[in-house]
């Protein structure tokens, strides 16, 4: 028996959720069989499948192990925590959640201090006064390393945080900080603001491969179904399916409707009967709609789709290219 596939999943939390729901929506429900405590599932219906539940950094330190297939995860951890991360890990697919954003922010009460150039010479004159270094307290020592370095900002030292981070200047054990918000309320309510040009990276969830990974071709196969299903359920979110039947219908009328509007005909054009399947961006519909009763339509149905499974599966495209293929 060939060894399973593994998927690293968040172990709990609203990413755990988030994740859960994702891979539900492609047809992909992930259970557990032994209970909702146990750190071992399945998918329901795909054989072959692993998947194991884990914290943010086991799932980062087993992709960069090898030790399992895929893994759904932030960007932040990954490029923190992998050197060299993009020779270790194929970025599949941006989930769409968990999104915030590494930055670096420094005292309210900075008032001069607006853009990175601002910050470097605080740092300067602060080093000259106080014969030390500022402190900069953080969770992201590599990534905060390498931002500092392209800005050319060299006084500073790093206080690495265990706690709240940004309480870290309150207290009194560093001056600024660098670390991940989604609002910034939080650091407004430790009276910090976050640098104009500070952004350091902007993060969400993703669906990434180890290429160190076992890639036999039975994994390449559970890989090429599980991103079939995931791509064929996004481009069916692009889309919705518009029908109508009218004879004035003509390759000249879809060509304008392609151009103006967006829209594809998977199916080829019209039939003898003049029936004609569209598939519109929803931000077009109402548009597309109205521009085919203008030109003959009497009733334009419109549809939600689940699914659009295409010959060419572009998330498995990528895969294929970050193995080597």
């Amino acid at each position: 028996m060939s060894a399973p596939f593994v998927i690293a999943m968040p172990a709990k939390g609203r990413l755990q959720e988030n994740a859960e729901a994702f891979f539900a929506r492609a047809g992909l429900e992930l259970v557990k069989p032994r209970g909702a405590r146990n750190y071992r599932g399945t998918i329901a219906n795909v054989p072959g499948i692993e998947v194991a539940y884990l914290s943010a950094a086991e799932i980062t330190q087993l992709l960069a192990q090898g030790a399992v297939h895929f893994g759904v995860t932030g960007e932040d951890l990954l490029r923190e925590m992998i050197p060299d991360v993009d020779a270790k890990i194929v970025f599949i697919d941006a989930l769409g959640f968990g999104h915030a954003n590494v930055v670096v922010a420094v005292p309210q009460a900075w008032i001069d201090v607006h853009s990175m150039a601002d910050l470097d010479d605080v740092a300067t004159e602060f080093r000259l006064r106080h014969d030390r270094k500022m402190r900069l307290a953080t969770k992201y020592v590599n990534l905060t390393r390498a931002f500092f370095s392209a800005q050319g900002i060299t006084d500073y030292r790093i206080v690495e945080s265990t706690g709240a981070t940004e309480g870290a200047p309150a207290a009194g054990t560093a001056e600024l900080i660098v670390d991940i918000t989604t609002t910034g309320t939080t650091l407004s309510a430790n009276a910090l603001k976050v640098i104009d040009d500070g952004l350091i990276l902007r993060s969400q969830a993703n669906l990434v491969a180890a290429r160190t990974a076992g890639w036999g071709t039975a994994a390449r196969e559970t890989a090429r179904l599980v991103l079939d299903r995931i791509a064929a359920q996004a481009r069916a979110r692009a889309f919705r399916e518009v029908r109508t039947r009218f004879m004035r219908c003509d390759e000249a009328l879809l060509a304008q409707a392609k151009m103006r509007f967006g829209v594809e005909s998977p199916f080829g054009g019209p039939t003898s009967s003049g029936m004609v399947t569209l598939h519109c961006p929803p931000a077009q519909v109402h548009a597309l709609a109205s521009f085919l009763r203008d030109h003959g339509a009497e009733n334009v149905a419109v549809a939600d789709l689940g699914y659009v499974f295409s010959r060419e599966n572009p998330l498995y495209t990528r895969l294929q290219a970050g193995l080597g293929d």
